[in-house]
């Protein structure tokens, strides 16, 4: 009788141990499939229908993606965004990854002040960031403009249909950089003395050091932080949205994937081919990333 009643208890300490991590991931689940899942259902159920007068919603199909595939001015917004990431990226990560080189030295005084004052432009939202930089930007009221009146030149232009990029790539810059220096700063932390002290044995000066052990070290972080930054280039949509009334005949209503998925749904009441247009973005963010991703896999493994 005891040995029954052993097995039993056995038995329930088993059922509760195989059940309780999935009590602990329900709440998880829960609001991850209602945040994320359901809205993502339900926008590819609206991607299949279309509505019309006649009609009213009627069910098309794959039609809206075949539309959305021969959309000129969606491609344009596509190809403005990758020569934006061709633009903001490397100078993003090139100061990230020096800047953390330079903070990992241990040759820079007050160096957690500086750690936290390029981390502070992550913090500050998109559109306070869009705001601050448009009235820097300003023609006629930024700072620029008034140091150009105070000293008798000409004031910059920086939102010109050949600057408008750029200004909104350093907006990114600004923001971003920071962020992936943090990670960059984590990566060399974790690189182990002894390399460096070995290397300096044999004569490696700190940016041989730097070059030859530190990079290859924390090369799969900055795999990472390229992949991430493909995919946040490729979703652009905050700055251009507010720059937009500076310079209203630069910035349309299809500048962006992103900007013209909104356009389309809240301003030309559009909302099926506006969720074809958003899987589509989806796909190529999918598969620039995979791409990316499968180009650094292969030459890693040369």
């Amino acid at each position: 009788m005891p040995n029954v009643h052993g097995a039993k208890r056995r038995a329930r300490i088993f059922v509760s141990k195989s059940v309780a991590p999935y009590l602990f991931l329900f709440p998880f689940m829960l609001l991850f499939t209602a945040f994320l899942i359901a809205p993502l259902a339900y926008a590819f159920w609206l991607s299949l229908f279309r509505q019309t007068l006649a009609a009213g919603n009627r069910f098309v199909g794959v039609e809206n993606y075949v539309r959305a595939l021969t959309d000129r001015s969606f491609w344009e917004g596509v190809l403005l965004l990758f020569k934006f990431g061709a633009m903001q990226i490397p100078v993003m990560l090139g100061l990230a990854l020096v800047y953390a080189l330079i903070l990992d030295s241990g040759r820079v005084y007050a160096r957690n002040f500086f750690r936290v004052s390029f981390f502070v432009p992550y913090a500050v939202p998109a559109v306070i960031a869009a705001l601050l930089w448009g009235y820097l930007y300003g023609p006629a009221f930024g700072p620029f403009a008034q140091l150009a009146a105070f000293l008798k030149m000409p004031a910059p232009n920086f939102l010109s249909e050949s600057t408008i990029l750029p200004s909104i790539a350093n907006i990114a810059v600004w923001e971003y950089m920071g962020y992936n220096m943090i990670i960059y700063y984590s990566a060399l932390q974790a690189v182990p003395q002894d390399l460096e002290e070995a290397s300096a044995v044999d004569g490696a000066g700190g940016l041989r050091h730097a070059l030859s052990i530190k990079l290859p070290l924390i090369l799969p972080t900055v795999i990472v932080t390229i992949m991430f930054s493909i995919i946040g280039t490729l979703q652009l949509f905050t700055e251009p949205y507010l720059i937009r009334t500076l310079a209203p005949g630069l910035i349309n209503s299809h500048y962006t994937p992103n900007y013209y998925a909104y356009t389309l749904a809240f301003t030309n009441q559009q909302y099926n081919y506006s969720a074809a247009i958003s899987f589509v973005l989806g796909g190529i963010v999918a598969i620039a990333s995979y791409t990316f991703m499968l180009l650094a896999n292969r030459r890693a493994s040369r």
